[in-house]
Parts: structure tokens; sequence; C-alpha cells
């Protein structure tokens, strides 16, 4: 509320100059806290999503836990507790199998 009563008071003394700088300002700011953190997110979904392969350990934005079993264009087939689940690769949030494997590596 405050910045927008600083804003209505640069735009109505005539300081158009410093209303558009500021103006400027705030896309910057807008674009640094949130256009650029979600293009780097779905960036790096992309990438995890293309360097899925079979027998990797995954669990679902749902919550579902499963081994890859078959990778098609869009949609990837796992296997929870001896059930095929047919899944499209968007659903899939994280990776288990390199985390599980450094936990092996270290007991060992």
């Amino acid at each position: 509320m405050i910045q927008l009563n600083i804003i209505l008071q640069a735009a109505q003394s005539g300081g158009t100059g410093s209303f558009m700088i500021m103006m400027g300002g705030m896309l910057v700011v807008m674009y640094f806290f949130m256009i650029r953190p979600q293009q780097k997110k779905v960036k790096a979904q992309k990438m995890f999503n293309e360097g899925l392969k079979k027998g990797d350990k995954i669990i679902t934005n749902g919550g579902l836990h499963g081994k890859v079993l078959q990778i098609d264009t869009t949609t990837v087939i796992i296997e929870s507790e001896g059930t095929r689940l047919k899944i499209e690769k968007v659903a899939i949030s994280s990776e288990l199998s390199a985390p599980l494997n450094k936990i092996e590596e270290v007991k060992a």
C-alpha cells in the first residue's frame, strides 16, 4: 500500500522520469524474484524428465514410489509393489536411485 502511494504521488507531482525509473525498477525486481526462478525450475524438471532411464526408482507428485519399467515419449510405466501403472512423465517429481546408491556406497 505504501509503494502504491509513492507511485501515485510521483505520478501526480509531474515526476514522469522518476515514475518511469521506479516502474522499470519494479519490473526488474519482479523478473529476478518471480519469473527467472520459475524458468530455472521448469528447465531443471525438463532435464530430469529427459534423463529418466529404465530401472530408476522414482516418486510421483501424488507420493507413489516405484521403479521405471518402460519409457515412452510422454508416459512412463512404473512398478509399485507388484502393480504396474502408466503415468505421465510430468507427474514424476524426484528420483531416488542416486541418493540410494550414495547411501549404499557409504555403508560398504
